[in-house]
């Protein structure tokens, strides 16, 4: 049976949630900007999700604000020992593509050149089934690493096969692709790194 009380407690608990979230989202809007938005509003459901009978807006606001916290540290730039795995990946994909009987094997240090990436692994492939198993045995290596490949082309066709690691990417040519692209002059201001 319902009582009066509990109507009135139920009303209670309710308008607090509401408060809540409203007071919750607000803080959001002013304290974050747009990638930690969602966060944040994933925070407020979890915490207005459930209201307990004293709800306070001041917990949905520190919830919001520990969000916030979470998602500016993220927001940190490049720390070196990234810089240096993403070093240590181009010299293994190269020893790899040398291991595996590609010619002029060159690896050029694109940092503070190139915006869009850091270094270039350029191969010259004997065959178009030799070059895609290299493609292959380097993205496995990648895996290894916990590079993701954002995107592969040309492999197929095995004239110039392009993998993209974003920090890295790799171009392995057939000799008549290589001589005609000439990526090597290209980017003649980079620097080679000892492969």
């Amino acid at each position: 049976m319902v009582t009066k009380k509990t109507k009135k407690a139920t009303k209670v608990v309710k308008k607090a949630a509401k408060t809540t979230k409203k007071a919750a989202r607000k803080t959001a809007k002013k304290v974050l900007k747009k990638p930690a938005k969602k966060a944040a509003k994933k925070t407020v459901k979890k915490v207005t999700k459930k209201p307990a009978k004293t709800a306070k807006p001041v917990k949905a606001v520190k919830a919001v604000k520990k969000t916030a916290k979470k998602a500016k540290a993220v927001k940190v730039a490049k720390p070196v020992a990234i810089v240096n795995s993403t070093k240590k990946f181009v010299l293994a994909a190269a020893k790899l593509a040398k291991g595996l009987h590609c010619t002029d094997v060159v690896a050029l240090d694109l940092r503070g050149i190139s915006p869009a990436t850091d270094y270039f692994l350029i191969a010259t492939g004997t065959s178009s089934r030799q070059m895609q198993t290299v493609a292959d045995e380097i993205s496995q290596l990648a895996r290894s690493d916990d590079l993701e490949r954002f995107g592969k082309a040309g492999y197929q066709q095995g004239r110039w096969i392009l993998l993209d690691f974003f920090d890295v990417i790799i171009h392995i040519f057939d000799s008549e692709y290589r001589d005609y692209y000439n990526m090597d002059m290209l980017w003649g201001d980079a620097k080679k790194l000892r492969t």
